[in-house]
């Protein structure tokens, strides 16, 4: 009798909805299902969701799982697998314990990453930057993050902040959702994107709303993702002169507006090119809305090849 082959889940818990893929260790998608998010009701409706939809996944979809891999908003302590810090969009969502709700739910591993390092391995396993060695991950939604790819590995740095490009200094004097003044976020963020245009209009647009306008060439709006574009460029200036990471994937919903950003970008590299003389690759990511669910799938493939790796040794 045939085996199923093995698949694993990846799951990518947003504030509005839930995105599970299966995924093979080729990292091909087997099936894919999205779902609300119950963010109101707390932790446990949330993955309730999330587990309800691997279930029916693995209904309609032959395959054996192997584990499950879960990328979520913000400050994960990814080896106790809970969440840390969540904004106020979630209720009774820090503290959770995720992995080992997941574990005892489904009877597999489970791995839990923050999104934003979950969209860069997943762009790093099988997305616009596969196969690079160094890369910064940068994701523009309603908040700005960042992640770093260092030596074809995730670099989470001694306290699990590092790459978060979206809150460093510099930008200006607007303040910021997190408190401080002049971070990236309050240029680049779909949030400020609006905050800006409705500064200089007097309207309240979304910012895709005045990506529409930019797109009809209405000045301020063409202004607006001008300021965007230069400050993603002034961060990936600080990225390369400080770590000399000169490969850069971008992804969330502003990034959706790339001919918008595109030109600020090059027009800012041009006039300040990196100290070491290497040129700057942007590219925006390829994976979309399988992001983060992919770079969690990757996460536990990599985790279960490294338990599996060990058994090995072990009977050696």
């Amino acid at each position: 009798m045939t085996r199923s082959p093995e698949v694993v889940a990846g799951v990518d818990i947003g504030g509005t909805t839930t995105h599970v893929v299966l995924c093979a260790e080729d990292f091909g998608i087997g099936d894919r299902l999205e779902v609300p998010t119950p963010a109101d009701r707390g932790g446990t409706a949330m993955v309730g969701a999330a587990l309800d939809a691997v279930r029916l996944l693995l209904e309609r979809t032959p395959g054996r799982l192997a584990g499950v891999g879960v990328g979520a908003a913000g400050l994960v302590d990814v080896r106790a697998g809970r969440i840390l810090v969540a904004s106020d969009s979630f209720r009774d969502w820090a503290g959770f314990e995720v992995t080992a709700t997941v574990e005892r739910a489904l009877g597999v591993p489970a791995f839990l990453d923050n999104d934003v390092n979950a969209f860069l391995r997943g762009e790093a396993a099988a997305g616009a930057v596969a196969g690079e060695p160094y890369v910064l991950g940068m994701t523009l939604g309603t908040g700005v993050g960042g992640a770093l790819w260092l030596d074809d590995a995730l670099y989470e740095g001694p306290h699990g902040a590092a790459g978060e490009i979206g809150h460093v200094p510099g930008f200006g004097e607007l303040p910021c959702t997190c408190g401080g003044r002049g971070h990236l976020e309050t240029l680049a963020s779909g949030r400020s994107i609006a905050a800006r245009y409705g500064e200089r209009t007097g309207r309240d647009l979304t910012a895709h709303e005045v990506a529409d306008a930019a797109a009809r060439g209405e000045a301020e709006a063409l202004a607006v993702y001008a300021a965007a574009g230069a400050g993603v460029a002034r961060a990936l200036l600080v990225t390369a002169g400080l770590l000399d990471v000169t490969t850069c994937v971008i992804g969330g919903g502003v990034s959706r507006s790339w001919s918008l950003l595109e030109p600020a970008i090059r027009r800012t590299l041009t006039v300040e090119p990196p100290v070491s003389g290497r040129s700057l690759r942007v590219l925006p990511a390829a994976l979309g809305g399988d992001a983060v669910a992919v770079g969690a799938a990757a996460r536990a493939w990599a985790e279960l090849g490294a338990v599996g790796a060990a058994e090995e040794r072990a009977r050696a």
